[in-house]
C-alpha cells in the first residue's frame, strides 16, 4: 500500500508502478447481482445452463462489472490523504482483452502514466491492467483519470 499525502509525493511516482492489488474472486452471485443492478441480463453472464453450451462452456462476467472493480483494487493499492475530493474524470485506450469466466480471480496493476497540477488540481493518468489469475492475457487494459483536490 502506497500511501500519498501530497501533490510532489504523487508526482515522485511518475513512470513508476505504483503497485497490484489483492486478487478478487468474481462469483456468479456478484454477476447476477450486477446484471439486475444494471438491467443486462444477457443468457452468456446469468444462465449457467444455457452458457455451458456457449463459446465458453459457463458463464461468463459482464466486461463493466470487471471495470467497475477498478476503484475496490484501486484502493487497495494507494491511500491518498489530505484531500477535500476525488473524481473519477475518465477513460483513454480502454481494450477488453479476454472474456472472465465466472469464477475467475482478478488483480489490478497500476503505474503512473502521467501527472498535471492544474490550478491545485491534481491530475492523475494511471494505467491499469486487471488480470485474470493463471492467464497470459488481461481482461482489461487501459488508462484511468482522477482528479485529486487536495487540501
Amino acid at each position: 500500500m502506497v500511501t500519498i499525502n501530497s501533490y510532489e509525493e504523487f508526482a515522485a511516482l511518475k513512470g513508476k508502478e505504483i503497485g497490484t492489488s489483492e486478487w478478487l474472486e468474481v462469483n456468479q452471485e456478484r454477476i447476477n447481482q450486477f446484471a439486475d443492478a444494471t438491467l443486462d441480463h444477457q443468457w452468456i453472464h446469468i444462465d449457467t445452463e444455457r452458457a455451458k453450451e456457449g463459446p465458453f462452456g459457463q458463464t461468463i462476467v459482464h466486461g463493466y462489472l470487471t471495470l467497475s472493480l477498478l476503484p475496490h483494487m484501486w484502493g487497495e493499492i494507494i491511500t491518498v490523504n489530505n484531500l477535500k475530493m476525488m473524481v473519477n474524470y475518465g477513460m483513454d485506450k480502454m481494450k477488453f482483452g479476454q472474456a472472465v469466466l465466472s469464477g475467475s480471480s482478478l488483480r489490478l496493476v497500476a503505474s503512473l502514466h502521467d501527472i498535471q497540477n492544474l490550478r491545485g488540481i491534481c491530475k492523475a493518468e494511471v494505467k491499469f491492467k486487471i488480470e485474470i489469475k493463471d492467464q497470459r492475457k488481461p481482461a482489461l487494459e487501459g488508462i484511468a483519470t482522477f482528479l485529486y483536490y487536495f487540501n
